[in-house]
Parts: structure tokens; C-alpha cells; sequence
């Protein structure tokens, strides 16, 4: 009881203290917010805005903006330091090597990892009816919702702290001794594979395109020459692509 009462007077508190305006649930989950990033908050409209899908607009339609740029400016942070990291870790290794490793640290599937073992899937404010129970489409949403929430820790505290959480929460995670062997490029793989067995170019057809333009997803189809070798499906068509070369891959394997 007297912790239920302890909460209900942070959630007034924080609505009073902040923005009338503020999402109810973002509000709920503030301390746990603070919490997770390890320093108090100076801004959290910036917050709100990064943890908040554009799915979410539909729900409270007091909203009007979501993550999505600040998910293009967390992206250019992240990619900023984990290149800056890794250039001190591997100084002798060539720009191949380290966009590789750096490609394998800041792809969907690690950030994604790494937001769930932070918890922001408690946090991120999203409307379920469009996800069909993607689990290929959240962990999209995961791994958008940590970009943006490094975007809002730099633009609330600076580099600094900034890096501090990449190198914390994302980076510390990766297994550099196994995990960034494992090549994921999977259409950059089929390409060199078909040039070196001299066969055509592979080249790829979108066969179906659905869903809402805040969820679409696409089918496609890669050819090399006149036959089909592989189909993918994706939020988009970089990952449709990468789906239907992985399966390409595997039927040469066959």
C-alpha cells in the first residue's frame, strides 16, 4: 500500500514539475527511465519523443511527433562512437575490417538485443494492432527506440554522456571475438558468390508490398538469370533483400 501511494505521488510530482502534456504512460515509467540511463533528466520532452513510435500518434492523439528523427541523429552518434572505439582497439586493422565490425555492433539485430537486456520494450510507447505479433518488426522498433534515445541523452547532456551509454549498454555487450565473423551481409555474400562461380547477376523483384505506411511489408524475390533462388520478407526492402540472398545462399549449399 504505502508503495503504491509512493508512486502516485512521484506521477503527480513529475506532471507537475514537467509538461501538463506529457504521455500518462511515459510519465509511469520516468523513474525507471532515470533508472535505466543513469542520470537525471533535464528534458523529457526529448525523451517522450524518442521512446514514442509513430504507431503510438494514433493512441494519444495529443502527439504529434515520433522518434523517427531522432532516430536519424542517434543513428550518425552511434556510428560516430563505436568508429572512434574501434580505431583505438584495432589499430593495425585495415577501413574493410573495421566497417565490418562496426556494421556487426550497430545492426538491428545487436541493438535490438541490447535494448531488450536494458528493458526499453517496458518503456517504448507503441500501438500492439500494428505489430500482428512481429516479432521481426519489434525488435525493429527496439533497435529504432535506442538510436533515438541516444540521440536524446546527447542532445539533453552532451557527448559525453552520450558516449558514456554506447560504451556502457551497446558496445560492452558485442562479442568481438566471435560475433563479428558472422557475416550478415548476406547480398553482398550471393554477389560475390555468383562472380566467382561466373553467373549472372543477381537482381530482385518486389512480389507483394502491405500493410499500413507505418508498417508495411515487403515480399521479394532474387532471380540469377531466369530462375528464382530465393524469397525474403521484411519492414523494408533492405531486409527483404537480405532474407531472400540468405535463402539463395542456402539453396547453393544444398
Amino acid at each position: 500500500m504505502f508503495g503504491y501511494i509512493k508512486r502516485k505521488i512521484r506521477f503527480l510530482f513529475l506532471k507537475k514539475k514537467f509538461n501538463e502534456g506529457l504521455d500518462k504512460n511515459f510519465l509511469k515509467n520516468f523513474i525507471g527511465l532515470q533508472k535505466l540511463i543513469g542520470f537525471k533528466i533535464s528534458n523529457p520532452n526529448l525523451y517522450l519523443k524518442a521512446l514514442t513510435h509513430r504507431s503510438y500518434l494514433e493512441v494519444n492523439p495529443t502527439l504529434t511527433k515520433s522518434n523517427e528523427r531522432l532516430e536519424f541523429f542517434g543513428d550518425s552518434v552511434l556510428n560516430m562512437v563505436v568508429a572512434k572505439f574501434l580505431l583505438k582497439k584495432f589499430p593495425k586493422k585495415n577501413e574493410g575490417f573495421l566497417t565490418k565490425v562496426r556494421a556487426a555492433i550497430v545492426n538491428r539485430y545487436h541493438l535490438s538485443k541490447s535494448a531488450e537486456e536494458l528493458g526499453l520494450d517496458k518503456l517504448i510507447l507503441f500501438n500492439d494492432k500494428y505489430l500482428r505479433g512481429s516479432k521481426d518488426g519489434f525488435q525493429t522498433i527496439m533497435a529504432d527506440a535506442l538510436e533515438a534515445l541516444i540521440a536524446a541523452i546527447y542532445l539533453d547532456k552532451g557527448i559525453k554522456k552520450a558516449e558514456k551509454f554506447i560504451h556502457k549498454k551497446i558496445i560492452k555487450s558485442f562479442e568481438f571475438e566471435k560475433e563479428f565473423l558472422i557475416d550478415k551481409n548476406y547480398k553482398g555474400q550471393l554477389l560475390e558468390y555468383t562472380h566467382a562461380k561466373k553467373l549472372p547477376i543477381p537482381y530482385y523483384k518486389v512480389v507483394n508490398e502491405e500493410g499500413p505506411s507505418h508498417s508495411k511489408k515487403f515480399n521479394i524475390q532474387v532471380f540469377i538469370g531466369d530462375e528464382i533462388y530465393g524469397e525474403g520478407s521484411g519492414k523494408n526492402k533492405k531486409i527483404a533483400e537480405q532474407e531472400a540472398s540468405r535463402m539463395a545462399l542456402q539453396k547453393f549449399k544444398k
